[in-house]
């Protein structure tokens, strides 16, 4: 099968979670399991977490409870959990030595931390909250940098029944209160300061400021780097017992940028967090309790609680890397190397931004799984991360789902062939689907379409904070009774699937659609350019055209020559009608601290629009060079 870079050999077979539950329940065929999990709701998902082993306190009545309509199903009914017994005292009581957390602080520190070691720490933090007043349902802001901390804190929210607002740990002040105030918070966890790309950023300064303004907030606490939690823990015995609550209780709110407006605030729950995210960790990602994990991510993004919960709930060791994960450029290289990381994920914009530099010279030979998500792949950086960092022996489970998603919509496994680019298929449980304008199937023609899904699921946001009308409108009313994720993505005659961009991002050339992320690959694919991003213009003529901005590789002057072989490589890739009108070069472009291109801001400062919510962008000055390019 052509661009198929990834079969599974007999030994990734014979140690595949996926394979162990597939022979479990009679399936030789991975995609007769998803059929029948996707048919099957009430059958797969008890069946996966037994064969996860996690840990409900009271079992369910009824798997699910879709009688006010699918936008408000709710999960495994009148069932108990915690999220921190499945995630770090469980795994105390079974294997109290093994390593939980490690540290790697920007300034070469480094700690580790042993599953007794976690449950004493969560359990003492805990009880310091809950001598502060929280209470279960209460909201506890958490502003700190990448560390076995953040878990803590994570955790011991979940062990009082709280619910945690985690906020990304390069916001500042007015971003930080706009979350307090929306959140109603009563409780702040920060650290007094976090270092990046050698800057000493005060964490607790910035939580001081923005509190001024939240009157919700009672107590700030705070972790120092020297000094640990310090009073709040003294009187902590660490003998509370963690709260067991029922499935539906709200574990975690989380914001998502919006292209106007305020931030969404997503509502997550313990029982159905838990499960869908173990289920992707354990299947998609093929995590087990000897594996070491690291996500260059933040607590902020869906992907710093998929390390936290995931690979808590698996058993696995989880390394924290504070600061850039490009500085120095083969930093993230030597981590994986000294740590002897066995599941390494990324996004396709960072391994983008490594790329440039050069293969690893690190030893890399303890990676056995590459998970990457964000946005879509471009042909030649997937190759070289899967060729010249995986050394061909690593499958990339490139995964696309969301924060409001709370796992993935789609995902390879380990356990069957992989084609470059793709994401596989629709990942277990998930009734996804491609769909053209009236709500017709595209899957199997390989046309573009909107990614749907036909049914709940246990992972989805129970609705936007305070809004329940902003979230029927963004997922549910267009066609009625089907989530409608706003992404472009097709499904090949093979059965593999791709995505193509947010579909508010596509553009529209004489009448012809195509995603950015098509225009941005044959940018790419010039020596010459290391990064790119498409954004439609209005045209008098046709509607719209393309302009393509680049970030040129080391080594390379742009000027206008080298701007019209881009733009004729994109020609000559995608034929003469999608020749982009402008190709235009800057030094950088702008990007969340997970390494995603806003390109919605892009296109905002091209068109001298507002760009709506840029607390999430690490370097909004980007687009002030956009805008002198323009």
């Amino acid at each position: 099968m052509p661009d198929v870079v990834w079969t599974p050999d007999a030994r990734t077979l014979a140690h595949a979670n996926v394979v162990r539950l597939m022979r479990r329940h009679g399936f030789d065929d991975y995609r007769e399991l998803v059929r029948a999990s996707q048919q099957d709701p009430a059958w797969f998902w008890p069946a996966a977490i037994e064969d996860m082993g996690l840990e409900f306190s009271r079992p369910w009545e009824r798997v699910y409870d879709d009688s006010r309509g699918p936008e408000w199903t709710t999960w495994f009914v009148g069932a108990t959990v915690s999220i921190a017994r499945n995630c770090v005292h469980r795994w105390a009581e079974r294997a109290p030595e093994r390593v939980a957390a490690v540290f790697l602080g920007e300034d070469g520190t480094r700690r580790e931390a042993t599953f007794a070691e976690l449950s004493r720490d969560v359990t003492r933090l805990a009880e310091g909250l809950a001598r502060l007043g929280v209470e279960p349902g209460d909201r506890v802001a958490i502003y700190m940098p990448m560390c076995p901390e953040v878990a803590v804190a994570s955790h011991a929210c979940a062990h009082l029944g709280a619910v945690q607002v985690p906020i990304f740990s390069g916001f500042a002040a007015p971003a930080v209160l706009q979350r307090l105030q929306d959140s109603e918070a009563r409780v702040v966890v920060t650290a007094d300061y976090s270092l990046r790309r050698g800057t000493r950023l005060p964490m607790r300064e910035t939580v001081e400021e923005a509190v001024r303004e939240a009157p919700s907030v009672e107590h700030v606490v705070t972790w120092s780097r020297d000094g640990g939690w310090g009073a709040v823990v003294e009187e902590s015995p660490g003998e509370l017992p963690p709260l067991e609550v029922g499935a539906e209780h709200p574990y975690l709110l989380t914001y998502t940028s919006g292209t106007t407006g305020k931030p969404k605030g997503i509502v997550h729950v313990q029982g159905g967090f838990l499960v869908s995210i173990a289920r992707e960790v354990a299947y998609q990602a093929d995590a087990h309790p000897e594996d070491v994990i690291h996500f260059a991510t933040d607590m902020g993004w869906i992907m710093g609680p998929w390390t936290v919960v995931g690979g808590g709930a698996l058993g696995c060791t989880l390394v924290f890397a504070e600061g850039a994960p490009d500085r120095p450029p083969d930093r993230l290289w030597r981590l994986v190397e000294s740590e002897r990381v066995s599941i390494l994920g990324l996004s396709p914009t960072l391994a983008r931004a490594l790329l440039p530099h050069g293969d690893p010279e690190a030893d890399l030979s303890s990676l056995r799984t590459l998970v990457t998500t964000g946005e879509p792949w471009n042909p030649d950086p997937y190759r070289w991360l899967f060729e010249r960092v995986g050394g061909g022996r690593c499958p990339i489970i490139n995964c696309s789902g969301g924060t409001e998603v709370g796992a993935c919509f789609l995902s390879p496994t380990p356990a069957t062939p992989i084609k470059a680019c793709s994401l596989g298929g629709p990942a277990l449980g998930m009734a996804m689907d491609v769909v053209d304008p009236e709500g017709r199937s595209l899957v199997g023609t390989g046309d573009v379409g909107e990614l749907v899904c036909r049914k709940p699921f246990p992972g989805m946001t129970r609705g936007f904070w305070h809004d329940p009308e902003r979230y029927l409108d963004a997922y549910w009313r267009r066609l009625p009774g089907v989530w409608v994720h706003g992404d472009w993505a097709s499904a090949d005659e093979d059965g593999y699937w791709f995505l193509h961009g947010r579909s508010d991002d596509t553009l529209n050339i004489a009448g012809k659609r195509i995603g950015p992320a098509e225009l941005e690959s044959a940018a790419v694919a010039h020596p010459a350019v290391a990064e790119a991003a498409a954004v439609g213009v209005p045209h008098q003529v046709k509607g719209e055209v393309a302009w393509i901005f680049c970030v040129p590789a080391p080594g390379h002057e742009p000027d206008e020559e080298l701007a019209a072989e881009v733009a004729e490589r994109a020609a000559e890739e995608l034929g003469r009608a999608f020749r982009p009108d402008r190709v235009l070069f800057v030094p950088a472009l702008p990007k969340t601290r997970s390494a995603k291109i806003v390109r919605r801001a892009v296109r905002a400062r091209v068109l001298g629009k507002d760009p709506g919510d840029l607390s999430s962008v690490e370097n909004p000055e980007s687009l002030e060079d956009i805008a002198r390019a323009v």
